[in-house]
């Protein structure tokens, strides 16, 4: 990757990892605030599955890291690094997870603290995502881009903000009613819309930040080996979500893939615009 194979640039003083750690809270926060003052969020905390649970947030570490590696909220040089960043991710998440929800009286120190845990654990997930994409957001990177070249990185970064932008509508109760009011040709037209929504996105429309294809490119390169992969892991994104949070217990198969639907389509635009701003 470009940053670490530029050898001559040193460590960043206490100074300038004080200020990135002070981003990443900034990040934290603003990505965060939604979910911390929806009142699903609230309860999924007390009654989400712990092993599920546990699952969750050991894969949100690892795409922590992985973030790391491609816009963390300082500049990296060596895995040991990207790893490291990736716990002070998330223990920014949360920590400022804890101190807002008891802040809001969300979580209060006469709580069973199990439920306290639970709370603060399911909150810290886009928060420390935040925290991680602090720096491409917040910070002054016009010259220094930490190598999201290549297919498999591309795909990650899809994949990110698929999760993310999935976890923020998967836990409420209008994504459910949605899915019930909806007919199957609803359902048929959503993924076509979600497919060509994210294709759009990124490919089609002149956003900053938008991709630059390997190679010749051409529509049906970038439509099969980019756009529809990018839409297939949104929807893998959404089931998994949607299993996480209990939310797929009891239904039957048409149900499920029109709720996998409903939320593929939050997750398609987070995985188009997960590749223009990280």
């Amino acid at each position: 990757m470009t940053a670490r194979a530029d050898g001559a640039r040193g460590a960043p003083s206490n100074r300038e990892y004080a200020i990135d750690l002070m981003r990443a809270f900034g990040g934290a926060v603003i990505f965060a605030f939604p979910l911390l003052m929806t009142m699903e969020m609230w309860w999924l905390g007390f009654y989400i599955d712990p092993l599920r649970l546990l699952v969750f947030l050991a894969l949100n570490l690892a795409i922590l890291f992985g973030l790391s590696c491609f816009a963390g909220f300082r500049e990296t040089f060596h895995l040991k690094e990207d790893a490291l960043d990736a716990f002070a991710a998330y223990g920014v998440g949360t920590i400022s997870s804890a101190v807002l929800l008891t802040l809001f009286g969300i979580i209060t120190w006469d709580m069973p603290p199990g439920e306290i845990a639970g709370k603060i654990a399911v909150q810290s997930v886009p928060a420390s995502i935040g925290a991680m994409a602090a720096r491409s957001q917040l910070g002054d990177n016009e010259d220094d881009e930490k190598g999201t070249e290549g297919y498999a990185g591309q795909l990650f970064l899809m994949l990110a903000g698929a999760l993310f932008l999935a976890f923020n509508v998967a836990p409420t109760e209008e994504m459910i009613v949605i899915s019930f009011l909806m007919t199957p040709w609803h359902g048929l037209a959503l993924v076509v819309v979600s497919l060509l929504v994210l294709h759009a996105f990124v490919y089609s429309l002149d956003f900053s930040g938008q991709e630059e294809l390997p190679g010749d490119g051409g529509f049906w390169r970038t439509f099969f080996g980019y756009s529809i992969a990018g839409y297939g892991i949104a929807l893998l994104v959404s089931l998994y979500v949607l299993w996480t949070f209990g939310r797929l217990d009891g239904l039957g198969v048409g149900q499920i893939a029109m709720m996998t639907a409903v939320l593929g389509f939050p997750s398609a635009l987070g995985a188009a615009l997960a590749r223009l701003v990280v």
